[in-house]
């Protein structure tokens, strides 16, 4: 059952693109409450809202925040309707409310729920790249690189970056964790850095530069619509598991593979790693990967892993996170906090990545469709110090979990090598 409240703004804070933070008065207690502007509309201080607070009053992670559902008193506006247009009427077939034009589209995300969104495909009949992928079937050989947790996705761009710094990358996000793509401040620092040339929702996900119907036509779109070099595939904030071998949402990582084999395009494995994390089966290489990529894949892929040559010799020096790279992050995610040790140093760190290869080849043996490809770490550190955004995954930094982002880099780096 949902958890309904209602109450008035009373600030309006700091937000990110696609997103407003409110302050919000519940029968005199103050909750922060998020909106989406594309959804619901803008809200004012003044304004009564209704609230969805079931996660907040679980004291969830990743999504335990109140969430506008409406602002019932205040009807909102097409985006680009003249000024007093409002939606108000019968969007589903009827004319809407005199004088406005109702916007294209017809493809319904988080469909049939409360607040399903109607937006414009990218291969929408009514839109203007419905000719170029009305008949497309072929990525051209494009990398298509899938991996599991929504915090890789910067790490993963600064390895592409390393090896192509010119690469057009788009990024497709699937839908098994958050559904609006305004949710993940990851990426709208990304965006504003210029890291990324397009992102695209494909599934019940919404909000993208473009909106597709699956991971196949956000693919196609990647490459004949936005022209990119690579594509990234993985899934919002927010991933669910259940401590079994297949309930988690990271499998997607796996069928989205298949998807690119497919098309023609060439697939890399990004594989889940932690030197950190106080679960066994995350340690080394994740069970999550093993799963998705040993069994739900099926089809021929890379699989690359971090080099140990040089970690032991001298890696503190050039990979250490430095005061200078905590502050040059976007202004809009806090710095690390300080933190009593690092992880990062050549002891701890050569002997996480010499457990990833010995599981590696272990799953490459059982799953003989996957190539382990090793992937030199020279110059990553200092590429994953140069992320615009703070990098963070379940809660632990860089200097708390560098193998992480490390391996996450490096398959980075093995796409953009496919690129020559």
């Amino acid at each position: 059952m949902i958890t309904w409240r209602e109450g008035e703004v009373r600030d309006l804070l700091p937000g990110w693109t696609g997103v407003q933070v409110l302050r919000v008065d519940v029968g005199g207690d103050p909750v922060l409450a998020l909106a989406y502007p594309d959804v619901v509309g803008t809200a004012a201080v003044g304004d009564r809202v209704l609230l969805n607070v079931t996660a907040l009053e679980r004291g969830l992670g990743t999504g335990g925040s109140a969430l506008v559902v409406a602002i019932p008193d205040r009807a909102a506006a097409w985006p680009g309707a003249a000024e007093g247009d409002s939606n108000g009427g019968d969007v589903t077939g009827g004319d809407a409310t005199e004088g406005c034009a109702r916007p294209p589209g017809h493809l319904v995300k988080a469909r049939y729920t409360p607040l399903q969104p109607m937006v414009l495909g990218v291969d929408d009949p009514e839109g203007e790249h419905h000719a170029a992928l009305q008949e497309a079937d072929d990525l051209e050989g494009m990398p298509v690189l899938a991996t599991d947790l929504h915090s890789a996705l910067p790490a993963v761009l600064a390895g592409i970056r390393a090896g192509h710094p010119d690469a057009r990358v788009a990024y497709v996000m699937t839908d098994g964790a958050a559904l609006p793509l305004a949710w993940s401040r990851t990426v709208a620092g990304l965006r504003d850095a210029g890291w990324l040339a397009s992102t695209i929702t494909a599934g019940q996900t919404f909000g993208g530069d473009l909106e597709a119907v699956t991971v196949h036509t956000a693919l196609l779109a990647a490459r004949h619509v936005v022209g990119a070099d690579v594509a990234v595939v993985i899934q919002g904030p927010g991933n669910l598991g259940t401590d079994t071998r297949w309930g988690f949402s990271g499998v997607a990582a796996g069928e989205a593979l298949n998807a690119a084999s497919v098309l023609g395009g060439r697939p890399v494995a990004g594989v889940r790693v932690s030197q950190a994390d106080a679960r066994a089966r995350h340690r080394g290489l994740s069970h999550h990967s093993a799963t998705a990529f040993g069994r739900v894949l099926t089809r021929a892929a890379d699989l690359p892993v971090p080099s140990t040559v040089g970690i032991a010799e001298g890696f503190t020096a050039v990979g250490a996170p430095t005061d200078s790279a905590m502050t040059s992050r976007a202004p809009s995610t806090p710095p690390h906090p300080p933190q009593t040790a690092s992880l990062w140093d050549g002891t701890s760190l050569l002997a996480c990545l010499e457990q990833v290869q010995e599981q590696a080849r272990e799953l490459v043996a059982r799953a003989p469709h996957l190539t382990l490809v090793e992937v030199a770490t020279e110059g990553l550190p200092e590429a994953l110090e140069d992320v615009p955004v703070r990098l963070t995954t379940m809660g632990r930094g860089l200097e708390d979990d560098p193998a992480a982002f490390l391996a996450a880099a490096a398959a980075g780096r093995h796409a953009a090598r496919l690129l020559s």
